[in-house]
């Protein structure tokens, strides 16, 4: 299988057999052997009648029905672990992506990249209430994971298949692929594409989103430069608490000393404690969040590193 293509539904029975047809008319134009791979994740109105009758009447339509709404990334996770192309691209089921952009897609792959990711341009979404938020989003990923990519948002990537198996999405995590999959030595690239108006339905998707996003940019930050070594940022700020506890401490205790001040009662004596005690907690979690690191990898055997390629004779293991 040359080309897999994933596309995640929800209450869509209104846009997805057009999209469908669009895609496979597409497909068809690029000489690969390809499926798709239609992923419903819980929907409640027509969607998977309407996925049963396309599957049977077409053997490369693929679906995966979940019992319940599980949300986009884990639709996305499932789709990633169903696809057997040795390339993978993903876009939504609403039909705002356009599958003609997939070719583009491709041809960027074809260019040694690992990873292409798609930057809805002009983005047909109210300003305010989408557009906003997520400009400002983007900027503030980008600037945590170092990775510049201007629309995080777009479901529409391509990717390679050995890049896709090593992702381990979870909350709403489908949005920090490109980061993930960097941290893991995967070259990025980003092109624009084609963002249409919604036709069908409304979007499930509000500004409280954002919040949510934010909580999951922490945990990715946390994974990608801390998950192997938690001390680094768990100890330095308790050395960072600890210390400034100890120098109010040593300020105050020379207060008593050389001026038989009363320290007693002083707020300040409260604060030096409390951040001491803090700064203790903070290196006890480093230090158990060290053995939890070396506790994962070993007894999953997962190496800390990427290996390109090996050139020479490959010991017997």
């Amino acid at each position: 299988m040359e080309l897999s293509v994933v596309i995640p539904v929800y209450n869509e029975e209104e846009s997805v057999e057009p999209l469908i047809r669009e895609t496979k008319s597409v497909l068809e134009t690029l000489a690969k052997k390809y499926e798709l791979i239609l992923v419903d994740d819980g929907s409640t109105d027509g969607t998977y009648p309407l996925l049963l009758q396309l599957h049977e009447s077409e053997p490369r339509i693929k679906v995966v029905r979940f019992k319940r709404n599980f949300g986009q990334t884990a639709a996305i996770a499932a789709g990633l672990a169903y696809a057997q192309g040795e390339v993978i691209v993903a876009m939504d089921g609403d039909g705002q992506n356009d599958p003609g952009d997939i070719p583009a897609l491709l041809g960027k792959l074809d260019e040694g990249f690992d990873l292409v990711s798609g930057w809805r341009f002009p983005r047909q979404d109210p300003f305010l209430s989408r557009r906003l938020p997520s400009q400002m989003a983007n900027a503030l990923i980008s600037w945590m994971t170092q990775v510049k990519l201007h629309d995080y948002g777009c479901t529409l990537k391509a990717v390679r298949r050995e890049v896709a198996r090593d992702l381990k999405l979870y909350g709403e995590m489908h949005r920090f692929i490109p980061a993930m999959a960097y941290e893991r030595g995967a070259r990025i690239a980003e092109i624009k594409v084609h963002h249409r108006p919604r036709r069908w339905g409304k979007s499930k998707y509000g500004i409280a989103r954002t919040f949510r996003v934010v909580l999951d940019l922490l945990t990715v930050k946390f994974l990608l430069n801390y998950a192997t070594r938690p001390l680094h940022i768990f100890g330095l700020i308790g050395l960072v608490s600890g210390g400034g506890g100890f120098l109010i401490a040593v300020y105050l205790t020379a207060q008593k000393l050389y001026y038989g001040a009363g320290i007693g009662g002083r707020p300040l004596l409260l604060l030096a404690v409390l951040l001491i005690f803090i700064g203790f907690q903070f290196i006890t979690m480093g230090l158990l969040g060290e053995m939890l690191a070396r506790t994962y990898h070993e007894s999953q055997g997962k190496p800390i590193y990427v290996v390109k390629e090996f050139l020479g004779e490959r010991r017997a293991q």
